[in-house]
């Protein structure tokens, strides 16, 4: 999928937010200009990759001079646990958290496919039994979104420990729409809370549960520890999966030699590079499955629970593009020459 830089109007983000727009959940292509550091806070002039289309989709050919597009701040404000930056472009809306601003959520206006691993979400149901299915961590409601279209029916339960993100993202995302039952009987309904806290609303047993966690751009840190996925597995049905958001490499494994070369690694032993991946292959022995994102797409590490699916199968029962990316899932394997 080839990019172009479109140049950004000016935008006025408030004085508790940081200069730069980074992504580390998801390292969405806008980059701050060379004016973001002599002039902090007056406005700002940013260059963003070309937004991303449909993935069947390509792009047309650009003239060397770049178009210019309008962009929007649609509300920017400090929360108890977010700084909330919402942003409004021609074909796409963003929401972006804290103080690393990395991206949460986007929305896309003539598609909900996103080319990220948003998408990857939406292929979860047809691995797993018949039953609800929940999303650890909904932000603006990406995956609720592509899931309910692709899966109708579908009843989900969000998970937000934040009353207000919740509440912008029914103003500018669509959340309020994905609150009504869809002709096919779906819905979301949303929690606030903390989903790591016990609650009567956790007790709930799902068919799946999607986890998408992140604070400052970083997989929260519960979630580089066994124990916590021990503890959300009695939230499974019998033959549940979890799907996971692992993000990005957090430092390197460490070979009996004591090197931390990554080079040490073969692609197949890069998911070690992962913390949360090797917290879930010590949680889940041998039923534990992993992919890592194109270049282009983020190259977030991904992690699948329970036995590693028919492909073929898994092929056939989802939508194009998924069709094709879900072959993309590997077993882990453990490497006996890397220390734990």
């Amino acid at each position: 999928m080839k990019g172009c830089i479109l140049p950004l109007t000016k935008l006025v983000p408030p004085p508790h937010f940081s200069n730069a727009i980074n992504f580390k959940s998801f390292p969405f292509p806008i980059v701050p200009s060379p004016l973001l550091s002599s002039h902090p806070f007056n406005p700002h002039l940013f260059s963003l990759a070309a937004q991303q289309p449909h993935p069947q989709q390509q792009l047309p050919e650009h003239d060397d001079e770049a178009e210019e597009e309008n962009f929007q701040v649609l509300t920017a404000m400090k929360t108890d646990y977010n700084d909330i930056l919402i942003v409004d472009t021609p074909k796409s809306r963003v929401l972006l958290l804290d103080s690393s601003h990395s991206v949460h959520s986007i929305l896309y206006k003539e598609h909900k496919w996103t080319g990220s691993y948003w998408d990857e979400f939406a292929s979860l149901p047809a691995v797993v039994p018949k039953g609800p299915i929940a999303i650890l961590g909904l932000g603006g409601g990406t995956a609720a979104h592509l899931m309910l279209d692709l899966w109708p029916s579908l009843q989900l339960d969000g998970w937000e420990i934040d009353q207000i993100l919740i509440d912008k993202a029914r103003d500018y995302f669509g959340l309020a729409d994905l609150e009504k039952t869809t002709e096919g009987g779906g819905i979301l309904n949303i929690h606030i809370g903390d989903v790591f806290i016990p609650s009567e609303d956790l007790h709930k047993r799902y068919a799946g549960i999607v986890v998408d966690l992140f604070s400052n751009g970083k997989v929260l840190p519960q979630l580089q520890e066994v124990s916590t996925w021990l503890e959300l597995n009695k939230r499974l049905m019998a033959n549940g999966r979890f799907m996971v958001n692992c993000g990005g490499v957090d430092g390197g494994p460490r070979a009996m030699d004591g090197s931390t070369d990554t080079e040490i690694l073969s692609s197949d032993e890069s998911w070690l590079l992962n913390p949360a991946l090797k917290a879930l292959s010590k949680a889940f022995p041998g039923q534990l499955s992993w992919k890592r994102m194109p270049k282009e797409n983020g190259e977030n590490f991904m992690a699948l629970t329970g036995p590693l699916p028919d492909m073929e199968s898994w092929s056939k029962s989802v939508s194009s593009p998924l069709s094709i990316s879900v072959k993309d899932w590997r077993p882990c394997e453990l490497v006996p020459r890397i220390l734990s």
